[in-house]
């Protein structure tokens, strides 16, 4: 696949009708378009290494920048490496509302770090989360949520060791040395992620919705003594 700027400053791009994207603004999966090409005399005089580019997401016209490795300096044409690194990634989505506030902010901090591509960063973020999960439930919390996270295990299919890595980032902050916290590459991080938000929508979100179904089914019945505030916070 070739990707090279011309001598006029003209981006060519082999799959350009069909470069597409999840927009981190709009987190549509929508093709972009090339509006900010670098200068093509410019990048002849200083060479970088990489350039950067600026695309228009067709869904909601955000800006996206895209960075590429320059392959070759040709004499009538800088070619770029196909592959391209997203400067700003969409954010994981969550329903906030029924976790404590204190996991909330942990948990879009560990978010902000896996759209960064921190990804060991977000696995320590992840063990705070867990660690303020755990003390607001007790150990009987704690204990019901690693039933359910070899339920996760069964129904996804994990390997042995995407668990294992899952479990002592989150069940297993006390072992020495690296086994306490094991390096994690980007899919580990992908299943931390996705096993997190569903240990997290088990542990509060079905739950507040639930509580908050049957207060509402009580109140329409009739029976407003049976109605209770619902526990953590209300928005």
């Amino acid at each position: 696949m070739a990707v090279f700027i011309d001598s006029s400053g003209r981006l060519h791009h082999d799959q350009d009708s069909g470069l597409a994207l999840h927009c981190p603004h709009c987190q549509v999966l929508a093709h972009i378009t090339p509006v900010s090409v670098p200068d093509f005399n410019a990048l002849q005089q200083h060479k970088p290494a990489q350039v950067g580019l600026v695309y228009r997401c067709e869904s909601c016209n955000a800006p996206v920048f895209l960075r590429f490795a320059v392959k070759v300096y040709a004499g009538s044409r800088v070619e770029l490496a196909p592959n391209f690194v997203e400067l700003e990634r969409p954010r994981e989505r969550f329903n906030f509302t029924y976790l404590p506030e204190d996991a909330e902010a942990l948990l879009k901090e560990a978010f902000a770090c896996f759209s960064a591509a921190c990804y060991n960063a977000f696995a320590s973020m992840c063990r705070r989360v867990a660690q303020c999960v755990f003390a607001d439930l007790g150990e009987d919390g704690k204990l019901a949520l690693y039933g359910e996270l070899a339920n996760i295990r069964q129904l996804a299919e994990l390997d042995d060791e995407s668990f294992a890595v899952v479990r002592k980032i989150l069940f297993d902050p006390d072992a020495p040395g690296r086994a306490a916290m094991p390096v994690i590459d980007a899919f580990q991080a992908g299943v931390l992620l996705e096993v997190v938000k569903d240990l997290l929508y088990q542990a509060y979100v079905r739950r507040g919705r639930l509580q908050q179904a049957m207060m509402v089914r009580r109140y329409f019945s009739g029976d407003e003594s049976k109605v209770t505030p619902l526990p953590g916070r209300s928005a």
